[in-house]
């Protein structure tokens, strides 16, 4: 088990070197095989304990695939056919999309419907 950063930080060092060699990816046989796999491990329950990789909320959601589609607040309003003011809410959390609007949002941006249900 890591136990602090510096340790971690050291084997991340040492994984990137292991991974210089392919054959410690394919050569299930080898030394350094088992090594960068008990070492990923290591670093993946690390990671899980330290750096949690949370679910984006639907605002995250919605910018990200506004920059994704080149739109802007105004176009994605006429897209979803709702007030910019309204899109501005839901991008800034003040305010839920109604049913209505959110089936709109997954289906016209292709955002997934329990991503924008929020389940």
């Amino acid at each position: 088990m890591i136990k602090t950063e510096k340790e971690y930080k050291a084997i991340l060092n040492r994984i990137e070197i292991l991974l210089e060699n392919p054959g410690n990816i394919e050569n299930t046989e080898a030394n350094d095989y088992i090594e960068l796999n008990l070492l990923s491990d290591l670093v993946t329950d690390y990671e899980e304990r330290f750096y949690p990789i949370t679910k984006p909320n639907l605002a995250e959601v919605i910018k990200l695939r506004m920059a994704e589609m080149g739109l802007n607040q105004k176009r994605l309003s006429e897209l979803l056919g709702v007030s910019t003011s309204r899109i501005s809410e839901y991008l800034n959390g003040k305010s839920e999309p109604t049913l209505k609007v959110a089936r709109e949002i997954s289906l016209k941006m292709g955002i997934d419907a329990s991503i924008v249900l929020g389940v």
